[in-house]
Parts: structure tokens; sequence; C-alpha cells
């Protein structure tokens, strides 16, 4: 069985004016049939650019993709009508109700929502009560939602979901994920782009993306697992001031804010003594060390300094 995404040094390069600027960078990934791959990486990043190319709406520089099989620049007609793609900026019609949204997309594909509607069901059960509602003046979580149900009316094989939950609450972020695993027993292909590292461990399998780049591709599991460096939480008052102040000490290789504590890896091994004898000159008050284990984002800072 071929895979569901392939993509082969693909390379994305844009002019404005004189310069060039390279937003994509010999990129190359392959997603499994019916695999959650999840592409991982901040703003700017590149994570939009190669989802308009996957989809057809733009063609590589250099460098091939095919979706389903088929090349996303001399097959395009056949990928869109097999693809399901939800946009990162809200793409509905603001103006139309809900239903109208749902058969106006449907129509496109010449389908309806009753043929399809085993595969939307669990989504549209919860706009349902809204669907004489504008789609402009439902929440941000009824609107994902309505926007993933009209990706999904054709019934793709392969649906692209580009920073779905950006700017989303925490209750709807966990709701539309468990909506996603719910798809995938249908045999869908689902490959997902966040901004979110937090959300890379809800993937079978990530790519971690900077400056245009792949700096890494495979489980959250694994990835988190070839962390080696010892790793550590520290805490104090000041915490501005002491990640300037730690960042300047020989022993340390890196030092980074992470919520509301400061990460820091150290160029030897310390036992937790040794740390925290090593950090309190600088510290100012209420110093807090200890241990811990390495998250995606700890991963992901690690590989942007290599």
């Amino acid at each position: 069985m071929h895979s569901s995404v392939v993509i082969s040094d693909v390379h994305k390069t844009f002019k404005s004016g004189k310069t060039e600027v390279k937003a994509l960078q010999a990129i190359s990934l392959e997603v499994k049939p019916g695999e959650l791959f999840g592409l991982i990486g901040p703003d700017g990043a590149g994570k939009t650019t190669l989802f308009r190319i996957l989809t057809t709406l733009m063609i590589p520089t250099s460098g091939t993709a095919t979706v389903d099989g088929f090349d996303v620049v001399k097959d395009f007609k056949s990928i869109r009508q097999r693809v399901g793609y939800m946009p990162g900026k809200f793409s509905l019609y603001q103006d139309l109700s809900v239903e109208e949204n749902l058969a106006f997309f449907a129509t496109l594909f010449n389908t309806s929502l009753e043929e399809n509607y085993d595969l939307v069901k669990s989504i549209y059960q919860q706009i349902e009560p809204f669907r004489k509602r504008r789609a402009g003046a439902l929440s941000g979580g009824m609107k994902q939602k309505l926007a993933l149900s009209c990706a999904l009316i054709h019934r793709p094989s392969v649906l692209f979901l580009d920073e779905p939950t950006t700017g989303v609450d925490a209750v709807s972020r966990k709701e539309f994920w468990e909506l996603l695993h719910q798809l995938q027993q249908h045999g869908i292909t689902i490959v997902v782009s966040t901004p979110y590292m937090d959300e890379a461990g809800l993937c079978e399998r990530v790519a971690l993306i900077q400056e245009g780049r792949i700096l890494q591709i495979d489980t959250p599991k694994a990835i988190t697992s070839g962390f080696r460096k010892p790793l550590w939480s520290v805490r104090a008052e000041g915490m501005y001031q002491l990640m300037l102040d730690i960042r300047k000490m020989p022993e340390v290789e890196s030092c980074y804010p992470f919520g509301q504590e400061h990460h820091v890896v150290f160029r030897q091994t310390l036992n937790e003594d040794e740390a925290k004898r090593l950090i309190q000159p600088v510290a100012a008050s209420n110093l807090e060390v200890k241990r811990i284990d390495a998250t995606i984002e700890d991963c992901f800072m690690d590989l942007m300094h290599v």
C-alpha cells in the first residue's frame, strides 16, 4: 500500500523585490495511510506553505509531492476531490447559517450531509442546535467544528488541518482532538499542524519544523526519550534577571523560559545539591531547583541550537 502523503526534497522560494525568502528547504517526509501525523513548529516555520502545496493551492519551486498517489502539480484535480482542507483562518461564509454552509460545500462535491452523515455525526450533533445561526455569530470552538464538518462533507481520504485549535479555549481544544481520534476509526489520514508543543503528544508521529527545515521526524515518545542531557527546572524571585545571569555561567549549556520556570541544561552531570549550589549565587531568593524529564518543546529548543 502506498503512503498517503509523500514529499521529496520540496523547496519553496518567494521573491520580494530583490530579496528571496526560502519558505521551505529540502522537505522530505511520508505519512502512512490512516495515520494522525503532526507538523509542529512556531508561526513562520513553513507549515501553512507546505499545506498549500499539498492541497494544490501552491506549486513548489522544486521537488515533488504526492497525495494518495497523485502528483500535486500534474494531478491537482484528482487531489482536490480526495482531500479535505481546513485553513488556519476561518474561511466559511460568515453570513450563511450553519446548515447553509454545509449544504453549499456538499453541493460543490455533488453530495449531501445525509449521504456521509455517519462520518460527521459526532461533530454535527454538537453544532446542530445552532444550525439556523449565522456562522459568523458562532463561538471559536463551534466555528472550528463547523469548518471540520465542511472539510469532511465529501468523505476525503486525507484531511489537512492547519492550526485548527489556534485561538480556541482549552476545553474546545481537548474536544477537537477527541474528534480527530474518532475520525481515524473511519480510515482517514489526518495531517495536522500546530504551534502548541503539548499537542504533539496527541499525534502518532510528528515532524518538528523551523525556518522551513525539518529538524526531526519520529513518534513523540522517541523524540523525548532521545533527549540525553540532564534537564533542570529552576525558579526564584526575579526570573528575568535570573535567566540572564544563568546564561552567563560557563557551566551552563542553555537556559530558556518555560511557563513559570526556567529550563536549564548544564554541561556536566550534577546532583540536586550541586545544581543548587551553582545557581545560588545568582538567585535572589526562594530558589527551587529540581531534575525533570524533557518535553517535546525541550527537544525542539535543543535541536534549534545544534
